[in-house]
């Protein structure tokens, strides 16, 4: 019984060490969002906000200091952001940091592995309308843009993010008072708040395909669920979710994922396991079966190889 005890409240002492949320920002309308000629004179990383972009980051930081506020089980919260090195992403979390005291903000960290998809240099623009129109033939995960990066490489620098940041909260080295609530808020991209969620939640290259990209200081919240997992499902609408491109069967697992235990994963993912294996071989002895049953076949296959 003493044991059982412990083990609860050392999961209950884990909980508390968890953000409460995880908050993904896109940055506001940026210059080369309102005209896509910019790209061919200004760098993509010196590309800054309009002035649609700062007011769009400044009601966002309203929006964010509601959210947190409102939806802790602690007024004693604090906020930690993470943000992408580009000026767009740098000058939103200026005009949403005007939202916050500083005592509520426990850390900034510039962080270059959610920096935007490299596309190349700079962007002559009727070259990168053909290279978009090839990308949409060859498929938005793989292709890689000449001289830049596929989404599969961002996909990679954005999966060691994940660690590090895993590591910094197992560590504490974001000096978190368990007793307060805190909140990470990550300022960065379309397409890597895509491949960041694509990364937690282990879904599959289809399935990011799907996917859309935020609109402009779009707010997309993962919120810390009764078991230890995070669900989007907690503060979004099915509706919300099916507009960023999550199928039925995705957004069902947001929904589950609200109360489950992280033990508790492998068994749900059974969905993706029937994706590769025949659910209707149960046992050793079925697939003895179909073994026997293909074996005339597999016998013409080899009869053919020199041919």
């Amino acid at each position: 019984m003493k044991n059982v005890e412990a083990k609860q409240k050392e999961k209950i002492q884990n909980l508390k060490m968890l953000p409460k949320h995880i908050i993904l920002v896109r940055h506001g309308e940026s210059e080369g969002n309102k005209d896509t000629s910019a790209y061919s004179t200004i760098p993509d990383h010196k590309i800054s906000l309009t002035e649609h972009g700062r007011a769009q980051a400044r009601l966002a930081g309203s929006r964010l200091l509601d959210l947190i506020s409102s939806h802790g089980s602690s007024q004693d919260w604090r906020v930690y952001f993470y943000v992408s090195p580009y000026e767009r992403t740098r000058s939103t979390l200026r005009e949403i940091g005007k939202s916050f005291s500083k005592k509520r903000v426990i850390g900034v960290r510039e962080e270059c592995r959610i920096r935007e998809q490299d596309f190349g240099n700079f962007q002559v623009e009727e070259r990168m309308k053909a290279t978009k129109e090839t990308r949409e033939k060859f498929g938005r995960f793989f292709y890689r843009f000449p001289e830049g990066e596929s989404a599969a490489d961002v996909f990679d620098r954005v999966s060691s993010f994940l660690e590090s940041l895993w590591r910094d909260i197992d560590l504490n080295r974001l000096n978190n008072d368990p007793s307060q609530d805190l909140n990470l808020i990550i300022i960065s991209h379309g397409l890597a708040s895509r491949v960041f969620l694509m990364k937690w939640f282990k879904w599959t290259v289809e399935q990011f395909e799907r996917l859309y990209n935020p609109g402009n200081c779009e707010i997309r919240v993962m919120e810390l669920g009764r078991g230890g997992e995070y669900s989007l499902a907690i503060h979004h609408t099915d509706e919300e979710l099916r507009e960023w491109g999550l199928s039925p069967e995705m957004i069902e697992d947001q929904k589950w994922r609200i109360n489950a235990n992280k033990t508790d994963l492998n068994d749900h993912c059974k969905w993706y396991l029937n994706s590769f294996f025949d659910n209707e071989l149960d046992s050793d002895e079925d697939v003895k079966e179909e073994d026997i049953d293909s074996d005339d076949d597999s016998k013409d296959i080899f009869l053919d190889t020199d041919s």
